[in-house]
């Protein structure tokens, strides 16, 4: 089944995260509360469930600007994990997240680039992704890091420390890698939660 955000069901907190991406992007007033925009993540992120729904690897592909993301504690009394409060990924520093198809998009198969830009300093990861449309889970991994200042390489070479090589990659089972669980995923912004129970919100690259 497909999103459907027009129904009664996922009115509220569709307008909420539509309404977030607008104002991050400096388009419309002032941005959600980071209380209501975590509340908003939770209500799409259990619609979704209840709904069952599935999104297909094209819908990922493409670039996206991280603006949200939850961090989580754990919690000893009930041997658990706690969500953060969340906070907006602040505007001097670029979080990119990009996806794409290496093979066929049915596949599933593909590569992900990690970008962080803070002033002159520019830090790229690249490794291959797993993508089960199924349970809407995409697993990684990073096999390659770059650097660069003012525009020049400085690093550029693979990472030794990755978790499986890469011709053993697309052997390994999703939920035994580093992975985001899609709840939401849209023309303009998709939501997840990460392995470790964080949330994330990312908007199209415009």
């Amino acid at each position: 089944m497909t999103a459907d955000l027009t129904s009664t069901a996922t009115f509220d907190f569709a307008t909420v995260l539509s309404h977030a991406a607008a104002a991050y992007r400096g388009q419309r007033g002032t941005r959600p509360s980071a209380e209501i925009f975590v509340n908003a993540l939770l209500q799409a992120e259990k619609s979704a469930k209840q709904q069952r729904l599935t999104y297909p690897f094209e819908s990922l592909l493409g670039k996206w600007q991280l603006s949200f993301v939850t961090g989580t504690k754990k919690v000893r009394e009930r041997g658990g994990i706690l969500l953060g409060k969340g906070f907006y990924v602040p505007k001097f520093i670029t979080v990119y997240v990009s996806f794409n198809a290496t093979l066929s998009e049915d596949s599933g198969r593909g590569e992900i680039v990690n970008q962080i830009e803070f002033g002159p300093v520019l830090l790229k990861l690249t490794g291959p992704v797993q993508y089960s449309s199924k349970k809407n889970l995409l697993g990684f991994d990073f096999n390659h890091i770059l650097i660069s200042l003012f525009g020049r390489v400085v690093y550029n070479r693979p990472i030794r420390f990755g978790k499986v090589k890469i011709e053993d990659f697309y052997n390994q089972p999703i939920a035994k890698l580093p992975f985001f669980g899609f709840f939401l995923v849209t023309e303009d912004f998709i939501a997840a939660r990460g392995r470790g129970g964080g949330l994330a919100f990312w908007i199209r690259e415009t």
